[in-house]
């Protein structure tokens, strides 16, 4: 990066207002002199940067009731972040349901849509099913979609940079759909797509499980498991996009599938969903003698491939999530192996954040997006 000279003026401005912008948006609201103090910038370059941010939109003056205590006299002007500004979308297309979550431009969620859907429905229902809980979601909030500048996404598969998927087992019609570019065309701001279980990590290290842990392997424990991870912090995507996919593990060398672990028969269970699996672990608990044998092997199966990931991560933490995170007794024997396999096992944790995480982690990939906008010196920021 080339030196900082007093000829470029634009550029300081720019500077100047992404570090008043930081500093308002991490608190409630503040006075002119309290953001002089936090960012170290002299009070004439603060109060002309902040009309500026109110001329753009992005600040307003708070209300007197909005500073805190009362105090005599004339009551120093207090700033706000305006979250309102903008809006953000977090999508998640899974096999049984289609979800949104709403947010400003500070992250906070502001609504709620789910919409299920059947696993056998094609590529163009599922979107449609979408895009009625998207125009519920917002209909029932009061948002414009003019006001969306961001959306996110999450769905099971293999995903390119520009959000086509270039493999997925889990849904019809899902490989090779350019889904990025088809959700563009309901949104006029960038559309965001990414693999599931990696928007799952990125939302469990920002408000579940893995918060304060930069080193993290998220799994989403299905059928067919797979993995999101965060590297130093950073979501590991690999170079093709296909990082995490543990799931495919039982192609190299090992014959037995889902299918066949799963059966409490001699023959393969078919068909193989969610719902004859259930009745699987129903049985099970209730003492069924096959079927209990039939879970311990799943689960088996699942210990075994998140520890070759642990084993050539090397993670802090280890998060369970997805359906398989509601099991019996999944913690303990992932706990047993790691501990045979690790020089140092990492932490095991079920994720907190539940059927929520791939639309939350969407959400914040989204946020990252704008953010990264907002914050912009390079001439390249929102407006």
């Amino acid at each position: 990066m080339g030196q900082l000279t007093g000829g470029d003026p634009s550029l300081l401005r720019r500077i100047n207002s992404a570090v008043v912008l930081r500093a308002l948006r991490a608190t409630d609201c503040a006075t002119l002199t309290e953001i002089t103090r936090v960012t170290g910038l002299s009070r004439p370059t603060v109060e002309g940067v902040v009309e500026g941010l109110i001329e753009g939109g992005l600040v307003a003056e708070a209300a007197a009731d909005e500073g805190g205590a009362r105090r005599q006299g004339r009551p120093a002007r207090r700033f706000r972040f305006r979250a309102e500004a903008g809006h953000l979308l977090g999508l998640e297309i899974g096999p049984h349901r289609v979800a949104a979550l709403l947010s400003g431009l500070d992250g906070r969620v502001l609504g709620a849509q789910a919409k299920e859907v059947e696993v056998t429905a094609p590529a163009d229902e599922r979107l449609e099913r979408l895009r009625g809980a998207v125009a519920e979601l917002l209909r029932r909030s009061g948002v414009a979609r003019s006001s969306l500048r961001a959306v996110g996404v999450g769905t099971p598969g293999i995903v390119e940079a520009d959000g086509t998927v270039r493999l997925s087992t889990a849904l019809p019609q899902w490989t090779g759909l350019k889904l990025g570019e088809r959700l563009s065309r309901s949104f006029r701001c960038p559309v965001l797509v990414e693999n599931d279980a990696n928007a799952a990590a990125v939302a469990e290290h920002w408000k579940g499980s893995a918060t304060g842990t930069d080193d993290v392997v998220f799994v989403l424990a299905g059928l067919s498991p797979g993995a999101g991870s965060l590297i130093g912090g950073r979501l590991h995507r690999g170079y093709g996009g296909a990082a995490g996919e543990i799931g495919a593990l039982h192609l190299l060398g090992r014959e037995a599938t889902p299918e066949a672990l799963l059966s409490t028969t001699d023959e393969p269970l078919h068909p193989l969903d969610e719902q004859a699996v259930a009745a699987v672990f129903a049985l099970a608990r209730k003492g069924d003698e096959r079927a209990r044998a039939a879970v311990e092997r799943f689960i088996r199966r699942l210990v075994h491939d998140v520890a070759a990931l642990v084993l050539a991560l090397d993670p802090e933490l280890v998060v369970i999530g997805g359906w398989a995170a509601g099991l019996d007794g999944v913690l303990e024997p992932l706990r047993r192996e790691l501990a045979r396999y690790c020089l140092r096992p990492p932490r095991v944790a079920l994720s907190l954040l539940g059927e929520a995480a791939v639309a939350t982690g969407a959400l914040r990939l989204a946020l990252d997006h704008v953010e990264e906008r907002l914050f912009a010196v390079d001439g390249a920021g929102a407006r």
